[in-house]
């Protein structure tokens, strides 16, 4: 668990540092970041996306992903945590809620997020967490200047998604071979993309709803393994 709690602090410190900066930066500087970012989070998507060459897969993923996070309403749950914290601790704060939602999102769908997560909970191994803690922490900076402490409470999803795979992960372990966590990479990759989609505001896609189809690869070579098992007995 070092590594996602070096993560969860490194987003709290980043976070708090943006607040320093925020209002003293001209608006027209600000969104002219913002839509750098933008592109950066797309170009990081488009990187991810390509990792898989087996499109069906992913396809099928996202598919059943958005149908199953649409029925669990996760979309919706997510909005409801990030209003009830905004009435909580930020009442006057205009961007906490799209803050909190846009940075877990993209904090937690990553490939690094998941492969760091296995990484440190199988191996004992946390140096891709560091060095996704380092990636956050600067990003942490530049989001919190602009949305407000909204970023700083997106560590707390983050650790527990993080952490939930890290210890998961002795479980899952015979499961996870190279083209299950490409798969799950590419997958992750398609969703960043839709952040930055967001971010520019030339979409509004409901990427909560998405998040169970980063996992769906590892069910799909899971029934594969136990159906392969179940038709040798």
């Amino acid at each position: 668990m070092l590594g996602t709690i070096v993560n969860a602090s490194a987003i709290i410190a980043g976070g708090l540092m943006g607040l320093l900066f925020r209002g003293g930066i001209p608006e027209k500087y600000n969104r002219t970041i913002m839509h750098a970012i933008s592109l950066a989070v797309l170009v990081i998507g488009i990187k991810g996306a390509m990792k898989s060459d087996d499109l069906l897969v992913v396809i099928f993923s996202l598919a059943l992903g958005c149908l199953t996070g649409e029925l669990l309403r996760i979309e919706e749950r997510l909005e409801g945590l990030g209003k009830t914290l905004e009435k909580r601790f930020a009442k006057n704060d205009k961007g906490f809620y799209q803050g909190f939602i846009t940075s877990t999102l993209l904090f937690c769908v990553g490939s690094m997020a998941i492969v760091g997560s296995l990484e440190s909970g199988l191996t004992g191994n946390h140096q891709t967490l560091f060095a996704k803690s380092a990636l956050d922490g600067i990003t942490s900076i530049i989001l919190g200047s602009t949305f407000g402490m909204g970023i700083i409470f997106s560590s707390g999803p983050l650790f527990l998604y993080q952490g939930f795979i890290t210890m998961a992960a002795v479980l899952i372990k015979p499961f996870l071979t190279p083209q299950v966590v490409t798969q799950m990479s590419s997958v992750g990759g398609v969703l960043i993309m839709a952040i930055g989609f967001n971010l520019l505001g030339a979409a509004k896609i409901r990427i909560g709803s998405m998040l169970p189809a980063v996992f769906l690869p590892l069910l799909w070579f899971a029934a594969k393994v136990l159906w392969a098992s179940w038709g040798q007995a």
